[in-house]
């Protein structure tokens, strides 16, 4: 590569890393005295200007000094891919270990992860539950839990087990529903959750000649509705609206719709989905203007072997050196120490 392209990259590494940490346009001057000590004040202004005419950074202010824009911040996250790389988060055997003693517990694994990213990053962090309707059914349990209602239990050839309470209007005596019970494993134990929920239910429903099992399959479809769908929860302490962004109350409330919209995270998260182990999206890829400002980072993980997605919501201005590898180890430990129906426990250091 040639010199003069390798010091305008080192140029846009050090703006960007500086306007991250101080929040202010940052001048030539500070670029000199801190991180490009060995360019002269003039090549360094002819180089910031060129990276203002390849529209990598902008200057609010005639006498202001310059930002990143969106594509700068594209162009820093792609030349410190390197860097990241090496970086390792020294806390995965904290976490390895609540893992391995939470195995049976997913749901309270999974919050003391998304409780340590809040801690670690300061940031809003977020853990998308297992995607359950990749994984099979391995048995389902009805039983009645008292007047009118009915608890469903589906186990997961993962290990992983649902849980769904709905209303019952029809009273079933205590052999009826064995028998139902006993029937429905028959036809639906080692099919794929997504299945049953979105074909081999409404099939069986739509085929039935008893009114009472044409209601109980329509519960159970609910049932199975209910545990396929994806939710988000999130953690966060309140330093992360200690950032400057949020001293604007028009920000703060164009957050908290960002955060409403678990649709559209979802489908975001699915639609830039790539090889990377984590991905980065901001800017326009948010897709609507009030939430240029923000940026979605993101890793997707497994845990028996069903995949889920954590990371955190942040402004644009964040640490993605700090971010993205931890992001990424959090997600690999979880995968790695959860395989498909195990917990493979820590390797022993010698």
């Amino acid at each position: 590569m040639k010199k003069n392209v390798l010091r305008l990259n080192e140029t846009l590494k050090a703006l960007v890393d500086e306007y991250i940490m101080s929040c202010e346009p940052v001048s030539s001057r500070i670029l000199n005295e801190k991180y490009l000590r060995n360019v002269s004040s003039a090549t360094l202004r002819l180089d910031l200007l060129k990276l203002e005419k390849m529209n990598l950074i902008s200057q609010p202010h005639t006498s202001a000094g310059r930002i990143p824009t969106i594509k700068g911040y594209r162009e820093y996250l792609r030349l410190i891919e390197p860097e990241i790389e090496k970086i390792r988060y020294e806390g995965m055997d904290l976490l390895r270990e609540i893992l391995v003693r939470n195995y049976k517990d997913t749901p309270r694994a999974l919050y003391y992860i998304m409780e340590n990213l809040a801690k670690e990053t300061d940031q809003l962090s977020f853990v998308a539950e297992p995607e359950v309707s990749s994984g099979y059914l391995a048995k389902l349990d009805v039983f009645s839990i008292g007047e009118n209602k009915l608890i469903f239990v589906m186990s997961l050839d993962s290990g992983l087990d649902k849980t769904v309470i709905l209303k019952c209007d029809n009273e079933l005596t205590e052999a009826q529903l064995k028998k139902l019970v006993r029937y429905l494993n028959d036809e639906l134990a080692g099919l794929q959750i997504y299945d049953i929920a979105n074909r081999v239910l409404v099939e069986m429903q739509e085929n039935a000649d008893n009114g009472m099992i044409s209601w109980f399959l329509a519960e159970l479809h609910k049932a199975f509705m209910e545990i396929s769908d994806f939710f988000i929860h999130y953690d966060g302490s309140i330093n992360f609206l200690e950032q400057k962004e949020f001293d604007d109350k028009e920000n703060i409330l164009k957050f908290m719709s960002l955060l409403q919209r678990q649709d559209f995270l979802l489908n975001t998260m699915r639609k830039h989905q790539s090889d990377k182990e984590v991905n980065v999206v901001l800017g326009e890829d948010l897709a609507k203007g009030s939430w240029l400002d923000f940026a979605l980072i993101y890793a997707k993980y497994e845990v028996f072997g069903i995949p889920g997605y954590l990371g955190v919501l942040a402004p644009v201005r964040t640490e993605y050196r700090k971010l993205i590898p931890l992001i990424r180890d959090v997600a690999n430990t979880i995968t790695n120490t959860t395989k498909r129906g195990m917990v493979v426990p820590q390797e022993k250091k010698e």
